[in-house]
């Protein structure tokens, strides 16, 4: 019998299968069945959810440890309006990631209603491309997404797939693939420049950002750091590129204004600053236009043109991070830097600003949780108060060792983040931080927590209260409305919904607890309780 030639839904998923994809999540509908047969007879494993918003962030999380697109799937309608959040996020937080919707084929639009939407339009605004696939296009098509997808910067590319062409065979598929752009370093007067202010800087400050993440930079920015003398600080979204325990590193920064107190005044007090793969779209606006490019020499490298006004330099450098430090580098010799030892007051006075010797409150819950669990814990976080207060306390040694939203900030994120991160590394201890109300979000998935197996750890700051927006309506002398809510049982949740579950009220249950989840055979949900009001003067 001689062989079929392949479905169009077979090129598209041939091609992620080709860009490194091993998972996909989402809600199957009658419209993407052929789409989800594909992806399974590829090797792509297709994993069901309770919602297709948590499986985009399940499967951003894959994408976070195996470096391939995140590959969300979504049936018509309704479940591709239920992705609208996460692909926004993915946009935001500059994750590569395949949305797979299905639709009715075009003739039947023409005359059926029922559901159907311009996805194209709805995900226009929220992603890099948007494409409807073709029987004799499919290829093409998959391969200018992923390409598209995984581009500087990276983001969402959506793919809307009528039933009838996902079913089309395409006999003698010709393959094209867009071939990878090489490094590209500066030359001429912009490299020039860029070693002269180098070799000149009394007091450099790098800030790292997140475009590291992707060009493979790391190993070179530590390098390049460390032959100068040069100081740090990350965005949230790059900590751990180079180790946090460096004695360069002054650690996170974005979004605690106690932290700014003390690194801001450092930048006013540098003569150079680097802006290494810096995208400011993770930062507060405390750290608009902090300095005048004018005034101060600054170096911006990045993957692309800085066009958001943030910040502004005097020297900008589109080109890979890498090469260009290298160049800048080479045959440049060492100086002493910071000859008043700023930095290494900074950086004391920051461990004084978030001391981890609290009695109990959710800096203790941080503290504790950091000192029992193994050094090669991997960490999640929702949005809130304990963000930003977790993001300044937990230390990473490697990159994507703490993942969260730290550009769209979207609430419901943790859960199904270390849902994924434990699907792809069930080897390592896996732990989410969660507020109350971000962890009702997303409780639902708790089942699909058992239903994958593995122990990752749902912790949750449980004070009933949207802490950081009732602290912001205090702080702005308003009457306390829409911010509270009921006490609810998370333990009995946990257990609910077949896994653990345990109530602690100060260190000794918390370590208790950590301790027991860690050799434990299925996932823990641990309810801190913590005081209203917990959140002041610490963040």
């Amino acid at each position: 019998m001689q062989d079929l030639a392949p479905r169009a839904a077979d090129l598209l998923a041939q091609r992620l299968y080709e860009a490194g994809c091993r998972h996909a999540f989402g809600m199957p509908g009658g419209e993407v069945l052929t789409l989800v047969d594909a992806l399974e007879q590829a090797g792509i494993t297709f994993h069901l959810t309770k919602h297709e918003n948590s499986a985009g962030f399940m499967a951003e999380a894959v994408h976070h440890r195996d470096g391939a697109p995140a590959i969300l799937v979504a049936t018509i309608g309704p479940g591709a309006m239920n992705g609208i959040n996460v692909v926004a996020n993915a946009l935001q937080d500059r994750v590569p990631m395949i949305v797979i919707t299905g639709c009715v084929d075009a003739d039947e639009a023409l005359i059926y209603t029922h559901q159907v939407m311009d996805h194209g339009k709805v995900y226009d605004s929220i992603t890099k491309g948007t494409f409807v696939l073709t029987a004799q296009g499919a290829d093409v098509i998959a391969d200018k997404a992923v390409s598209l997808a995984n581009q500087p910067r990276p983001g969402p590319v959506h793919i809307d797939v009528p039933i009838s062409v996902a079913d089309t065979r395409v006999p003698d598929v010709k393959r094209r693939r867009l071939a990878k752009v090489p490094p590209v370093a500066p030359l001429g007067e912009s490299l020039e420049i860029a070693r002269r202010w180098v070799a000149e800087a009394e007091r450099p400050l790098a800030i790292i950002g997140l475009d590291v993440m992707y060009d493979d930079s790391r190993c070179v920015v530590r390098a390049f750091l460390e032959h100068f003398g040069i100081p740090f600080v990350t965005t949230y979204k790059a900590k751990g590129v180079v180790p946090e325990d460096h004695p360069l590193c002054l650690g996170g920064a974005g979004l605690s204004p106690l932290a700014d107190t003390h690194l801001l005044p450092l930048v006013e007090q540098a003569d150079l600053v680097l802006c290494l793969g810096y995208d400011p779209i993770e930062m507060r606006p405390g750290w608009r236009e902090v300095w005048d490019p004018e005034k101060k020499r600054v170096i911006d490298i990045s993957a692309v043109v800085n066009d958001h006004y943030m910040h502004q330099a005097g020297l900008n450098l589109v080109a890979d991070t890498a090469a260009t430090l290298e160049a800048i580098a080479k045959g440049n010799p060492a100086r002493a830097t910071w000859p008043a030892k700023e930095p290494q007051a900074v950086k004391a006075a920051l461990a004084k600003a978030f001391p981890t010797n609290e009695e109990w409150g959710p800096a203790a819950v941080i503290a504790e949780s950091r000192a029992v669990l193994p050094p090669e814990t991997l960490a999640t976080a929702d949005s809130g108060a304990h963000r930003i207060l977790l993001s300044q306390m937990w230390e990473c040694a490697e990159e994507r060792g703490l993942i969260q939203s730290s550009a769209l900030c979207t609430m419901g994120c943790a859960v199904p983040m270390a849902i994924g991160l434990k699907l792809v590394e069930p080897d390592r201890p896996v732990i989410s931080f969660s507020g109350d109300a971000g962890f009702l979000m997303v409780a639902g998935e708790l089942s699909t927590a058992a239903e994958m197996g593995g122990n990752p750890i749902f912790l949750v700051f449980v004070d009933a209260s949207l802490a950081l927006i009732e602290l912001k309506q205090r702080q702005r002398q308003m009457g306390n409305r829409g911010v509270d809510f009921g006490h609810h049982d998370f333990a009995a949740m946990g257990r609910a919904f077949g896994g653990y579950g345990r109530t602690v009220r100060n260190r000794e249950e918390l370590r208790a607890a950590l301790e027991d989840a860690v050799k434990a055979d299925k996932f823990t949900v641990i309810a801190a309780e913590i005081d209203r009001g917990g959140y002041d003067g610490r963040i």
